[in-house]
């Protein structure tokens, strides 16, 4: 059976519009996955979900195995029920939260050996036991165990990381036995184009169900990830699939669509929106500025979430000013409608064949972030016991 079909693509590029079908529903792509690592999207119902118009979510192995454990989950009745989201999840292994805690674990070929972030009792994770987790918990789609090195690591030990993530895969393709659980493959490979030739033609012969590209929005410049893009989504089966993980703010959304990606999941979105940046049609605003104190008008006049409907920009600046928690409630609805707009945006352009025009009217509107405060922000926060502990969804 087909689980993917392009339903539409544009001449001369890899713009594309398709339909994942999971054992929970189909999913029209391109599509972003809000992130709910413990099984909640932080300050957010799943009714809230379905209302902001999330069609699929993710959830994170090696957070929910440390915490409540896969056995509660799974006596519960499985992690859809446990969370009451009847709609499809995909579940990460967990393997960058294992390997983010590096002074933590230990690596050979077999396995990885890692203390909690929790409590610091020690645990291991084979690619066939990460498998068996998220066939338990029941997620529509999973993701095999692999090493994800750090974006500055030389070229030896990214080399390394990839021989060890090909063999993982197949390894963790023979184990995956569960009916209508898709597993998708991961290409890894750094900064290194010729390392992720090799990783996408190992793990494309292995014939997984779809394929994510990992190891980037680790820090590097923009312009070097999208160059890795490049050279790897023509190595993947054009009727699979294509995921571009840890990746979701709205410019980056746009460019990944001319790339032909078909999945986005990124924290960005929910944790900006917590600290008081709010997405708008002209880039990222700060509630928390003074310009904002005496304004009636609604944070986005475009935006028909329940946040603009309802609030002024005021009142989201007193809540903000005020520290109270009403705030990261109303501004991730905000930012997660912001985002789902914009996707639905996106796919009712190419429909119409008026991407292009539609990318490069976005892109002169909205004003993106400084590269170098970015990618500064991006790596304090990687390196932080709370980047590394928590994926911060």
């Amino acid at each position: 059976m087909a689980h993917f079909r392009v339903t539409k693509t544009c001449k001369a590029s890899e713009v594309r519009l398709g339909e994942l079908t999971t054992a929970h529903g189909v999913v029209v792509t391109p599509v972003f996955l809000p992130v709910g690592s413990r099984g909640t999207v932080k300050t957010l119902t799943p009714d809230d979900l379905r209302e902001i118009g999330i069609s699929i979510v993710l959830a994170n192995t090696y957070h929910l195995y440390l915490r409540p454990g896969v056995d509660a989950i799974e006596r519960s009745g499985g992690l859809h029920k446990f969370m009451a989201w009847d709609g499809p999840i995909l579940t990460d292994s967990g393997g960058y939260q294992v390997f983010s805690l590096a002074r933590l674990c230990r690596i050979n070929d077999d396995a990885v050996v890692f203390r909690s972030h929790i409590d610091g009792s020690e645990h291991r994770f084979t690619p066939e036991a990460v498998i068996g987790l998220q066939e338990r918990l029941g997620a529509d789609i999973i993701m095999p165990l692999d090493e994800c090195p750090p974006s500055n690591a030389d070229m030896a030990k990214v080399a390394e990381a990839v021989q060890r993530t090909s063999r993982w895969a197949e390894r963790s393709r023979v184990y995956s036995k569960k009916p209508g659980q898709l597993l998708f493959g991961i290409v890894q490979g750094g900064l290194y184009p010729q390392l992720r030739q090799r990783s996408a033609r190992e793990i494309v012969s292995l014939g997984f169900d779809g394929y994510a590209i990992g190891g980037l929005s680790l820090g590097e410049p923009k312009e070097v990830m999208w160059s890795i893009v490049g050279e790897t989504v023509p190595l993947l089966p054009p009727d699979k699939p294509r995921y571009l993980m840890g990746v979701g703010s709205p410019e980056d959304i746009v460019e990944g669509v001319s790339y032909g990606i078909d999945l986005f999941d990124s924290a960005l979105p929910t944790r900006v929106a917590r600290n008081g940046a709010l997405f708008t049609p002209y880039g990222r605003q700060n509630i928390r500025k003074a310009v904002f104190r005496g304004s009636e008008s609604p944070i986005d006049a475009e935006c028909d979430c329940y946040t603009c409907r309802t609030f002024s920009a005021a009142y989201i600046h007193h809540l903000f000013r005020c520290d109270e928690l009403l705030a990261y409630r109303l501004a991730t609805i905000h930012n997660l409608r912001f985002i789902v707009r914009l996707v639905a945006k996106v796919r009712e352009a190419i429909k119409d064949g008026t991407f292009e025009v539609f990318k490069a009217e976005f892109l002169a509107r909205y004003k993106v972030t400084d590269e170098v405060a970015r990618i500064t922000q991006k790596r304090k926060w990687l390196s932080s016991d709370r980047g590394a502990c928590d994926d911060s969804d």
